[in-house]
This record gives C-alpha cells, sequence and structure tokens, in this order.
C-alpha cells in the first residue's frame, strides 16, 4: 500500500506535486528579466520600475501575514518578536529585496535578459565561498571543480558579448548584476538565522514589506511623484511582474521546498537560465551563439554540482 503524506496525499503525488511548484516557480522568475526588459522600452528608471513591482505587490504580501498571524494566534503558535528580531528580519529583506533587486535591475538597463541571468546565477558560488570564509566549511574537491565549471561556463557566455559589442556599458551593467548577486548571497547566508524563528512564508512577507519603504523612499528622492505618471503599458508589466513574478514564485517555492526538501528544490530550479535563454529569443530577439549556451550549461552543472553536494 502506498505510504500518504501528512495531507493525506499520496506521498509520490505529494512529492511530484512539490517538483511542479518549484519548477513553475523558476519559470515565473526567469520571466522577470524578460518584463523589465519590455518596461525599459518606455521612459522608467530602475528604480521607479522596482518600486512599482514593490508597491503592487505590497497588498498580497500584506494580506498573507495578516493571515499567517491570525491562524497562529488560532493555533496558539503565535510568537512576537523582539526589537532584535524585528530589526535583524528588516534588514535582511531590505539587503535581498531592495538592494539585490535595485542591482539586478540597474544591470538589465545595460545588457540582455539573457546574460543578466546567467550572471546572476552564479549566486550559490558565493554563497559556497561565503561559508568558507565566515564559517570555516570546508570546500571539498568536488566543490572545487564546481566553482571552476561554473567560472568557466560565465566566461564563455560573456567573451562573444564582448566580441559582439552590441550591448551598451556590457561591463557596467554585469558589475550590477554580480554585486547584485554578491548581496543576494549574503541575504541567503544572513536569513538562515531567522527563518526557523518566525517560519519561510511569514520571514518572505515580513521582508518584502521592509524593503518596500526604502525602495519607494528610493524613487520619491530621485523622481519626485512620478510613478503617477507613467505609460498605461508600464503598470501593466508591473502588474504582472508583481503578482507573477514576484508574490505567486515566492509562494510556491516555500511550498515546494516543504515538499521535496531545498537541496531537490534547488536543482530543479537550476532550470531557470533555460527558461529565460528560450524567452529573451522568442519574444526579445536576443540573438545567443554556441559559446553562450555552452558557457550556460557549464554554469548550470557548476550550480547543480554545488546543491547537490550540499544537500548530501
Amino acid at each position: 500500500m502506498e505510504r500518504t503524506s501528512s495531507s493525506g496525499l499520496p506521498a509520490r503525488l505529494y512529492y511530484w506535486a512539490g517538483a511542479l511548484m518549484v519548477l513553475v516557480a523558476a519559470f515565473c522568475f526567469a520571466c522577470k528579466g524578460i518584463l523589465i526588459k519590455m518596461a525599459y522600452q518606455y521612459p522608467i528608471d530602475a528604480i521607479a520600475l522596482l518600486a512599482l513591482r514593490m508597491l503592487f505587490a505590497l497588498p498580497f504580501y500584506l494580506l498573507t501575514a495578516v493571515l499567517l498571524a491570525r491562524q497562529a494566534q488560532r493555533r496558539g503558535t503565535y510568537q512576537r518578536l523582539t526589537h532584535q528580531q524585528w530589526g535583524y528580519l528588516s534588514l535582511m529583506g531590505i539587503l535581498g529585496y531592495y538592494f539585490a533587486s535595485y542591482f539586478n535591475f540597474l544591470g538589465l538597463v545595460y545588457i540582455t535578459a539573457s546574460l543578466e541571468r546567467i550572471l546572476l546565477f552564479i549566486y550559490p558560488t558565493f554563497v559556497l565561498l561565503m561559508g568558507a570564509i565566515l564559517f570555516k566549511r570546508t570546500i571539498t574537491r568536488r566543490q572545487y571543480g564546481a566553482l571552476v565549471l561554473t567560472y568557466l561556463g560565465i566566461l564563455l557566455a560573456f567573451v562573444p558579448n564582448v566580441e559582439a559589442g552590441a550591448q551598451k556599458d556590457l561591463f557596467w551593467g554585469a558589475f550590477w548584476v554580480i554585486v547584485s548577486g554578491v548581496v543576494y548571497a549574503v541575504y541567503l547566508v544572513g536569513s538562515d538565522r531567522i527563518i526557523p524563528v518566525v517560519g519561510s512564508r511569514v520571514f518572505t512577507c515580513y521582508a518584502m514589506l521592509a524593503a518596500t519603504v526604502p525602495t519607494v523612499v528610493h524613487t520619491l528622492v530621485v523622481n519626485g511623484w512620478s510613478l503617477l505618471g507613467y505609460p498605461a503599458p508600464v503598470y501593466g508589466l508591473s502588474l504582472v511582474m508583481a503578482v507573477f513574478v514576484t508574490v505567486l514564485p515566492t509562494f510556491l517555492l516555500a511550498e515546494g521546498i516543504r515538499r521535496v526538501g531545498s537541496g531537490n528544490a534547488s536543482l530543479l530550479a537550476s532550470i531557470g537560465p533555460i527558461f529565460t535563454i528560450v524567452l529573451a529569443t522568442l519574444l526579445l530577439g536576443e540573438e545567443i551563439d554556441f559559446l553562450q549556451i555552452a558557457g550556460t550549461f557549464l554554469v548550470l552543472a557548476g550550480v547543480v554540482l554545488i546543491g547537490w553536494k550540499g544537500k548530501r
């Protein structure tokens, strides 16, 4: 007789439903760069676009936070956070969803969506290196091999863009995307301390709410009240970005991780750059050659090795 999960579903169905959630989340995240590049066809800068995305997502996270708090109170599991915990959670949210996101949006001003996704996807290598530097974790031979594969893949994917010379300020854009990856890695490493205390869904909601404040303040300082005066397609793209590239995939990924485990989820999500490359070719007309394809697969191989070893 087939085993059942805690939800009453057969264990196999429960697992594969979780795997599907991770894949759908990866696809949604992969659309981010495509939607940003589409929005950049209109007169809007990086911080204003990020602010619109955050503001459209804000009601969903606020409502979810309230519902989760009420649910915890009914179950008698509600836990009040200390001022120090609130401060730490807010700091992590601002790092991950304001600084990392803004640097990412800024990089996409200069480079293609497909190259941005490849560069951004090396953040697991930063997490690995931070673990070795900050927590004295040993890097194994397999992980060293994964690092070599990943950075060789980045080199292969990057070189054709330099030779083509078609992208404005290529190195400047790559710099911002890599900085975004570094900051996001800091966010991931730092959030490990607070997520077990509050839970992943509550953490995500509060972190997004905390990040919305500096994002809106930033755009008000830079652009004043221009958030009310953009072309209609900008608001449509921002709304799609908020719902289908932010809110939906964050909750799908959290539930998928709960069902299949973080290690399996990270391996399944590694298909993300392939989704982005296909979408960028079909929707944005971006060109990709053999070296870029080879570099992409080397990056994915390196990331998969890091994720698989981390699971072990």
